[in-house]
């Protein structure tokens, strides 16, 4: 009696296929195959990823874990069955090096709905095959893309209503008891009313966001950015900028909505001029709500990054955030306000007398491109053109010519990097000039707390309190 030969199955199903067999109908067919091949498929080597793109395995865990298997010790199956080659990757870069990865392990890939023999020419069958896949998918994505711009260009619905609307054939139509609350918000945040009492107030009438979650801060400023409330419709073929919260994105399309807005357009100016004005003083993830004022409110920083802030009315003193919360910072920062702000002053007089100004980018003076991230991915490519070499899928030459042209663009990043990194040029002695001005704003014992705070945001981006070596590092802007 013939042996059976143990195998894995791998199913994918992806969010943008309509014309593809269920799970269940994939294995059902995988386990045919099996049975009629002399393979058998147990249950705990069925790996099933759902409502996940193959163009990379990045995110694709049941894959990941196959591949694991298939790379132990024990090595528990002998091939891997999917219905076609495009549920194992449309990627065919990735395609080629996991493939060359598991024939070392003596495991095959094989697709059940794509017969391929044993002739010279079967792995050209292949590839061909996974170019197409890959090709399709490609397609498709700018397919997809192309769409959705479209739709925004009609002024069209593009997601879930916001707060405020409800949707009706494709239109957001606005909800009669949300969208006073909405004219409220922004009549209120003109007024002054921070944005932390806003989301109180809203929570203490009964208001809930539409994922039924109390609001927060964070939810009104995502409400007062957003154009849908004065008729118009936002969309960025880069994706979700909600989750960035990139709103000034160049790349991002605003048009003319089919539906009704909810506020003026005297508003929404009045509204977004505050916002910009925020800003510009404030940064990105600096708040400016909390409630008691002093001079260094928001600028001091732990030297793990986060921010250093006012303990309470009756302890004058500044603490880590993260150090009072018992997260990443493990290190007390505690520090009278009275003396920081002595040390301050004093490190400010220092900098005036000798000239000398550490001044860095300020976060919106920089492109936002992540080099870092290029740079690491390119190193990446590094590892999978050896492998591809070591597998024998590219020859000594085209290993040379692959590493040749990755190095150079490494150095492109990072010299692009470093230029970015550079500070600007400055007239030193008109900027020692701003700074003794901002002195005598923050010696004068009659001007205000939040006066000083504003002083000091004009000319610094933050304040780093080094506590191992008790030093105070200043970061100036121009």
């Amino acid at each position: 009696m013939e042996t059976l030969r143990t195998a894995a199955a791998y199913l994918r199903v992806s969010d943008d296929r309509q014309d593809e067999y269920s799970p269940d109908s994939q294995l059902k067919l995988i386990q045919q195959y099996a049975k009629n091949n002399g393979y058998f498929v147990p249950k705990k080597y069925v790996f099933y990823d759902d409502g996940i793109s193959g163009r990379s395995v990045k995110k694709r865990k049941a894959f990941n874990d196959m591949i694991a298997h298939a790379k132990s010790k024990d090595h528990p199956f002998d091939a891997i069955l999917v219905w076609k080659f495009s549920r194992f990757a449309r990627n065919q870069e990735e395609s080629i090096i996991y493939k060359a990865l598991l024939k070392r392990n003596n495991v095959s890939v094989i697709s059940i709905s794509e017969s391929i023999d044993d002739s010279p020419f079967a792995p050209l069958i292949e590839r061909n095959i996974e170019f197409f896949d890959e090709y399709y998918s490609t397609r498709l994505s700018q397919e997809v893309k192309r769409g959705m711009t479209e739709k925004a260009t009609r002024g069209e619905a593009m997601c879930h209503p916001a707060f405020g609307y409800d949707i009706e054939n494709k239109v957001y139509t606005p909800n009669n008891y949300e969208a006073p609350a909405v004219r409220e918000i922004f009549t209120d945040y003109l007024n002054g009313v921070p944005m932390r009492q806003i989301a109180m107030k809203l929570n203490s009438k009964g208001y809930r966001t539409h994922r039924g979650n109390m609001f927060e801060a964070r939810n009104i400023r995502y409400m007062l950015y957003n154009p849908v409330y004065v008729g118009k419709i936002r969309w960025s073929t880069e994706g979700r900028i909600s989750a960035k919260r990139d709103w000034h994105n160049p790349n991002t399309m605003i048009v003319d909505g089919k539906h009704e807005p909810i506020i003026d357009n005297e508003l929404w100016d009045k509204v977004q001029s505050k916002l910009g004005d925020g800003e510009k003083m404030y940064g990105k993830y600096q708040r400016s709500e909390q409630p008691v004022e002093w001079m260094l409110k928001g600028i001091m920083r732990c030297d793990c990054g986060s921010t250093l802030t006012h303990l309470s009315t009756k302890c004058p003193s500044m603490q880590c955030y993260r150090y009072t919360k018992g997260d990443i910072c493990r290190v007390s920062h505690c520090i009278s306000i009275a003396k920081a702000n002595k040390i301050v002053i004093e490190a400010l007089q220092e900098c005036v007398r000798k000239a000398e100004f550490n001044i860095t980018p300020r976060e919106e003076q920089k492109s936002g491109i992540d080099y870092d991230a290029l740079i690491k991915k390119e190193r990446i490519k590094f590892d999978r053109a050896k492998e591809a070499y070591l597998s024998g899928i590219d020859t000594a030459d085209e290993y040379k010519e692959n590493k040749v042209y990755i190095q150079r663009t490494i150095d492109a990043l990072e010299a692009e990097k470093a230029k970015e990194q550079a500070p600007p040029p400055v007239d030193m002695g008109a900027f020692s000039d701003k700074v003794q001005g901002v002195l005598d704003t923050i010696t004068n014992p009659d001007i205000s707390e939040l006066a000083k705070n504003q002083a000091l945001r004009s000319i610094l981006t933050k304040i780093v309190f080094q506590k191992p070596q008790n030093n105070f590092a200043l970061f100036f802007y121009v």
